[in-house]
C-alpha cells in the first residue's frame, strides 16, 4: 500500500495524509475500504465518517472536496452550505442554453447566446469609463465585446486573428450590438471544440464565489456519488411507487444538468417529473418540521383558564353592538383552547375592520378572570395606543386594571408601570416592543396576544413568550393579522398553528369605492377634498416618503403639507409621520379623531389601527410604490362610518406592468383574502409573512403559488409518515430545513 511504503506506521501515515490532502483521502478510502474499516475502528479518532454509510455521507465536510480550504468554506457558509450534502441540494435558480452556437449576424438584443469567431481588432477606449473593446466576426456579421475591468495579459491575449468562443447577454451599446464582460475562452487547433451537452445552471451565489467554481464543486459531488451511490432516499417506498417518483439521485442530476432537448419553458413552470419529485419532498419536509415543532410546543404546560364567563357577559352587555357570527365562532374556538393545559397556538385572521380586537379582549378576560395577566403587543405606538384607548373605554365598567407601556413612557411613570406589572396589580398591559425589554417582569402572565404578527422579527415574538415561562409552564399565544394570509401559505407556513378566520364584517361597513387618477389631475383631487370637508367629512392624504426625493418622483409628506396648506387655507390641516416624537404623533391623531383637523397629511404610519368613522375620503399618492397588502390596509382607514367612502389612487406615469396589475386589483376588489392571494403571486411568501429575515420561506425549488396543488397530498403523506415512518422525519427536515426550529419556536 502507498501509505505503508511512505510511513511505517500506517495509522500515523493516514493522519498526516489527512492533513495534506483531505479530498484524495476520500478517493483512497474508495479504493481501499478494508483499510478504512481497520483504521477507523479506533473510536478515539474524530476524523471523517465512513462515506460508504449513507447516514454518514450526509455529514461529510466540504473540506473533503478538492480546492475547498477555509476561505472558500467560509464563503459557502454564507449560502448555508456546510456539508457535501448541502452542496448537492444547492439548486439552480435558472438555466442558460450554451448547447448551440448563434451566428453573429442573427443576434437579437436581450438574448443570452454563445458565439464563436475571430478577433478582428482590439483597442482601449476612453470615455466616462475606460474600456477594452474587442471586435469579433464570424462571416455572418461583427459584434463588440466590451470589458470595463481588464488586465494587461487579457488585452495581450485578445489580439487580431485569435479564435474565441464566448457567452453573454447581447445589449445595444455605443458600437451597436455588444456583449459586456462575456465569459470566454480562447480556441486553438483546427478541430471544432465540443459544445456543452447540458443546459448550464445558474446558482444562488455570494460575493467572491463565481458560478464556475460552484459548478466544479457540484461536479465533484456527483462524481463521488456515481462511484458510491451513498445518497439515501427517505421517502417511503409506497409513496414513491404510488406517485411514480423517479429516484432521488436521478432527479437531482436532471435539475443540475438538464439535457439540451429539455424545454426551458417547461422548467420554469415546474412541471418536469424531476422538479415535482424534489418540490414534493421539500414541501413535505417543511410541513413535517412545523408539525414536529407543534408537538414539542404542546409538550409544555400552560395554565388552564377555568372561569364562569362573568367578565365576558358584563362586557357584551355594555357594548352598543352585537358580535358577528364569525366573531362568536372564533371566540368559542379560543375559549376551548384556553381551557386546556396544552399551550394555545392560534392564528386569527380577519380583514380590516372585522373585529379582531374584540375577540382578543374576550380571550384576555378569560385569562384575567382565572387569576392571570394578559399582554397585547402591537408593532407601532399609534396602533398600541389605539388598542389601549378602545380597550380602556370597554374595560372601565368592569373594573379591570389595565396599563400601557411604550418607549415614550419614562421616569417615575415607567417605574410605576413596571412595579404594577411585577406585583400583579396590572391585569392587562398593552404595548409595543417595550414589553419584552429586560426590565419588564410579569407576575403571572397567562396569555400573549401579538397583533400584526408579520411586523415583528422572530426573536422579538419569542422573547415575549419566554417572559411568561415559569419552569415548564408557558403562556398561551394568540396571533392576529389583518393581512389575510392565503390558504396556500397557511398550510405551508402555519402548519404548527390552529387557524381561525373572521370572514364577516360588522353590519354597516360600506365598501370603499376605489378610483385610479393620474398625477396630472391633482388639482381636481384638491377641489374634491375641499368639497368633502365642506360637507363635514374628514380626509386622509397619504404620502410614501417623508422628505423630498427627485429620484423617486415622490411628493413627500412635508412638501405636500405645505402645498395643501397653501391651496386650501380655509381647512384645518395636520401632519403626521414616523420621525415625529411620540407625543406629537399622539396629539395630532387625537385632534384628527376629535374633528379638530379636517385634512390629515400622513405617511404610512397610519396603515393599521387608526379608527376615525367620520373620515370618508383617502388620497394615496404614488400608490405604485406600495404592495397590495399595504394599500388594502391604508384603504381600510376609511369606510368605517355610514357615509359612502372613496379612495383615490393618485399614480405617477408611466406605470410598470406590475404596478398596473396591482392597482387594477385594488380597483376591482375590497376582499382582503382575494387581494392576499394576488399579493402572494406578485411578491412571494417571504415578504408577506415577514419571514424573509429567517430564511424559512426561501424555498430551494418549491414555489408556494405554483405548487399549491400539491399541498393536500403533502399533508396526507405527512400524516402517514408520522404514523408509520417516524424515523425519516428528522433526516428529511435536516436535509431541507436546517433552520426550521429557529422559525418554529415562535
Amino acid at each position: 500500500m502507498i501509505l505503508d511504503r511512505k510511513f511505517p506506521d500506517y495509522k500515523l501515515g493516514l493522519m498526516k495524509f489527512i492533513e495534506c490532502d483531505k479530498f484524495h483521502l476520500t478517493q483512497f478510502i474508495g479504493q481501499c475500504p478494508e483499510f478504512y474499516s481497520d483504521t477507523f475502528a479506533d473510536s478515539s479518532y474524530n476524523g471523517p465518517m465512513n462515506p460508504h454509510n449513507p447516514a454518514e455521507f450526509e455529514k461529510l465536510p466540504l473540506t473533503l472536496l478538492k480546492g475547498v480550504g477555509p476561505q472558500l468554506a467560509e464563503k459557502l457558509q454564507h449560502l448555508g452550505i456546510e456539508t457535501i450534502l448541502d452542496l448537492l441540494f444547492h439548486l439552480p435558480l435558472r438555466y442558460q442554453d450554451r448547447t448551440r452556437l448563434t451566428p453573429i449576424g442573427s443576434l437579437q438584443q436581450g438574448d443570452d447566446v454563445v458565439i464563436e469567431g475571430t478577433v478582428a481588432g482590439s483597442s482601449v477606449v476612453f470615455g466616462k469609463r475606460r474600456s477594452l473593446m474587442v471586435k469579433v466576426q464570424d462571416g455572418t456579421g461583427t459584434t463588440t465585446l466590451r470589458f470595463f475591468h481588464f488586465s494587461a495579459a487579457q488585452k495581450s491575449n485578445l489580439q487580431s486573428g485569435t479564435r474565441i468562443r464566448c457567452f453573454g447577454e447581447v445589449r445595444f451599446g455605443r458600437a451597436g450590438l455588444e456583449m459586456y464582460h462575456p465569459e470566454y475562452r480562447l480556441l486553438s487547433g483546427s478541430n471544432p471544440e465540443p459544445m456543452e451537452d447540458t443546459l448550464t445552471p445558474v446558482y444562488p451565489a455570494t460575493e467572491g464565489l463565481q458560478q464556475v467554481r460552484l459548478r466544479k464543486l457540484i461536479e465533484q459531488v456527483f462524481a463521488y456519488l456515481d462511484q458510491r451511490q451513498a445518497l439515501p432516499d427517505y421517502l417511503p417506498e409506497e409513496l414513491r411507487e404510488q406517485a411514480n417518483f423517479m429516484p432521488l439521485l436521478d432527479a437531482l442530476r436532471i435539475i443540475h444538468y438538464p439535457p439540451p432537448d429539455m424545454s426551458l419553458a417547461r422548467l420554469q413552470t415546474g412541471q418536469h417529473p424531476a422538479q415535482v419529485r424534489l418540490v414534493f419532498e421539500e414541501l413535505l419536509a417543511n410541513y413535517l418540521s412545523l408539525r414536529k415543532l407543534r408537538d414539542e410546543a404542546r409538550r409544555a404546560n400552560a395554565p388552564a383558564f377555568t372561569h364562569k364567563g362573568n367578565l365576558r357577559a358584563r362586557l357584551l352587555a355594555h357594548l352598543p353592538f352585537n358580535l358577528t357570527r364569525a366573531q362568536e365562532k372564533v371566540v368559542k374556538e379560543i375559549a376551548r383552547d384556553l381551557g386546556h393545559h396544552q399551550p394555545m397556538l392560534r392564528l386569527v385572521q380577519g380583514d380590516v375592520g372585522s373585529g379582531k380586537t374584540m375577540v382578543a379582549l374576550i380571550a384576555a378576560l378569560q385569562a384575567i378572570e382565572s387569576g392571570y395577566q394578559a399582554a397585547i403587543m402591537a408593532p407601532t405606538e399609534i396602533l398600541a395606543e389605539q388598542h389601549f384607548l378602545n380597550l380602556d373605554q370597554w374595560l372601565q365598567p368592569l373594573g379591570v386594571e389595565m396599563t400601557f407601556l411604550s418607549g415614550k413612557i419614562k421616569g417615575k411613570k415607567r417605574e410605576a408601570v413596571l412595579q404594577a406589572l411585577a406585583t400583579g396589580q396590572t391585569q392587562l398591559i398593552v404595548g409595543t416592543h417595550a414589553l419584552f425589554q429586560n426590565e419588564v417582569h410579569f407576575h403571572k402572565l397567562g396569555l400573549v396576544v401579538v397583533d400584526e404578527q408579520h411586523r415583528f422579527g422572530v426573536h422579538q415574538r419569542l422573547t415575549l413568550r419566554e417572559k411568561g415561562r415559569k419552569d415548564d409552564t408557558v403562556p398561551h399565544q394568540l396571533i392576529m393579522t389583518a393581512t389575510p394570509i392565503p390558504r396556500t401559505l397557511t398550510m405551508s407556513a402555519y402548519a404548527d398553528l390552529d387557524c381561525s378566520v373572521i370572514d364577516e364584517l360588522p353590519p354597516g361597513r360600506t365598501p370603499v369605492n376605489t378610483v385610479l387618477i393620474p398625477a396630472e389631475r391633482r388639482p381636481e383631487v384638491v377641489q374634491r377634498i375641499s368639497a368633502a370637508c365642506k360637507e363635514g367629512r374628514q380626509v386622509y392624504w397619504v404620502c410614501t416618503l417623508i422628505e423630498e426625493s427627485e429620484a423617486l418622483q415622490c411628493q413627500a409628506a412635508e412638501a405636500t403639507y405645505a402645498d395643501l396648506s397653501s391651496s386650501l387655507p380655509q381647512l384645518k390641516i395636520g401632519l403626521i409621520h414616523g420621525r415625529m416624537k411620540p407625543k406629537e404623533k399622539a396629539d395630532v391623531m387625537a385632534a384628527f379623531k376629535n374633528g379638530d383637523i379636517q385634512l390629515l397629511v400622513a405617511t404610512t404610519v397610519i396603515e393599521v389601527g387608526v379608527d376615525v368613522p367620520n373620515a370618508s375620503l383617502m388620497v394615496i399618492e404614488n400608490p405604485e410604490r406600495l404592495g397590495l397588502a399595504q394599500l388594502h390596509q391604508l384603504r381600510g382607514r376609511v369606510g368605517r362610518g355610514k357615509a359612502a367612502s372613496h379612495c383615490l389612487l393618485l399614480y405617477q406615469n408611466p406605470l410598470s406592468q406590475v404596478s398596473k396589475m396591482r392597482l387594477g386589483i385594488m380597483r376591482e376588489s375590497n376582499d382582503g383574502f382575494y387581494i392576499a392571494e394576488k399579493d402572494l403571486e406578485i411578491r412571494g411568501p417571504g415578504e408577506i409573512l415577514g419571514t424573509r429575515q429567517t430564511g424559512l420561506m426561501a424555498f430551494r425549488i418549491a414555489d408556494l403559488t405554483r405548487d399549491s396543488h400539491l399541498q393536500p397530498k403533502v399533508k396526507t403523506w405527512a400524516d402517514k409518515i408520522r404514523a408509520r415512518h417516524p424515523e425519516v422525519i428528522d433526516p428529511l427536515i435536516k436535509r431541507w430545513l436546517a433552520n426550521a426550529e429557529q422559525y418554529g419556536n415562535v
